[in-house]
């Protein structure tokens, strides 16, 4: 089923001059004056669908071949309370730049270390946009997608955890285009970094029902994998700039809390920055992404237009909250 807005003229008249298969639909959504986003679409479609399990892609998606196949026998082996399958996303235009090659060494971080680690250790796992496959009647429980978010996945992925779903990842990836320009990588992170703070808001009204809900390891889970996010690219600035230290010269919190303070925190910080490397050199060394490894070195220069993002995304959610920042794509060139 292919969804597209009713105001998408270029992709409605592309369409029309393809010969669709079969087993292929169109469903075009509404036009909104005040609300176009991916999970008012979503809504719309899925009482379009017949199936009992309901897949999401992005339209620029390539999954694996066998990718349905696995998602259907999984689901037939797991337990009932099962309510999701979350594929790995990787990246097929890994060689088109510096941006998209520390963009897929991010993905892959991601993607083959620090989520599967929060799924081994039981915590809330917040979902892609895309590769996802939902059992139906659970979906419709917990009332599909949240139309107002702009992080519909993460929000979904928060809620069927609070009912006592499990999410689970898989092993099947599916490729997608890595943004490669500086601008448009801005706009993009800033829509999932103001969607992160929006999940955090709706769940964190009331704290307690969130605690009870998910307990207290998976609620401090939430506050890092959603809270944290924002905040270290947010106060990164605050971090880089003890690196005056090192050159000599005395930083205010020397100053104002002592030098011993001070020299933990640069310590502190360059421990972790070494360790977010290491993460990341582990995540790479495997053969289709090994020629990425020198790259993980320059990480340092390339997480800055994140913190770019987080003050964009304040400025948004303040001003435009449920404003959908929407991602071009098809235009990078794919390099073997």
């Amino acid at each position: 089923m292919l969804v597209l807005e009713a105001d998408d003229t270029v992709t409605r008249e592309t369409i029309a001059a393809t010969q669709m298969p079969s087993w292929m639909s169109v469903i075009e959504v509404p036009h909104s004056d005040n609300l176009t986003t991916k999970p008012r679409a979503l809504n719309y479609a899925l009482d379009f669908c017949r199936g009992s399990i309901i897949g999401v892609w992005d339209a620029e998606n390539a999954p694996e071949p066998d990718q349905i196949e696995k998602v259907v026998t999984r689901f037939q082996d797991a337990p009932a309370n099962v309510a999701c399958l979350q594929g790995v996303l990787d990246y097929y235009n890994s060689r088109s730049n510096w941006i998209s090659r520390c963009f897929t060494i991010e993905y892959a971080t991601r993607w083959r270390r620090i989520l599967p680690g929060a799924a081994h250790l039981g915590l809330v796992i917040p979902l892609g946009g895309t590769t996802l496959f939902f059992r139906r009647n659970i979906l419709e429980k917990v009332c599909g997608w949240d139309a107002h978010n702009v992080t519909e996945d993460a929000d979904l992925g928060v809620r069927l955890a609070r009912h006592g779903y499990v999410t689970e990842l898989i092993p099947t990836v599916t490729y997608e285009e890595a943004n490669c320009r500086a601008w448009p990588w801005v706009k993009q992170r800033s829509r999932w970094l103001k969607g992160f703070l929006i999940t955090w808001m709706v769940h964190m009204r009331a704290p307690g029902d969130l605690l009870r809900d998910l307990g207290l390891l998976r609620f401090l889970g939430v506050q890092t994998l959603l809270l944290a996010t924002f905040a270290q690219f947010a106060c990164a600035p605050l971090l880089w700039s003890f690196w005056i230290i090192l050159a000599g010269f005395e930083h205010p919190v020397a100053s104002t809390l002592g030098s011993p303070t001070a020299l933990f925190m640069v310590w502190f910080f360059i421990s972790s920055e070494l360790l977010n490397l290491a993460i990341s050199l582990v995540a790479v060394s495997r053969k289709e992404h090994r020629h990425l490894m020198p790259y993980v070195l320059t990480l340092p220069f390339y997480y800055p237009m994140a913190a770019i993002s987080a003050y964009k995304a304040i400025k948004e959610l303040v001003v435009e909250p449920f404003y959908w920042d929407k991602t071009e794509h098809g235009i990078s060139e794919v390099v073997d």
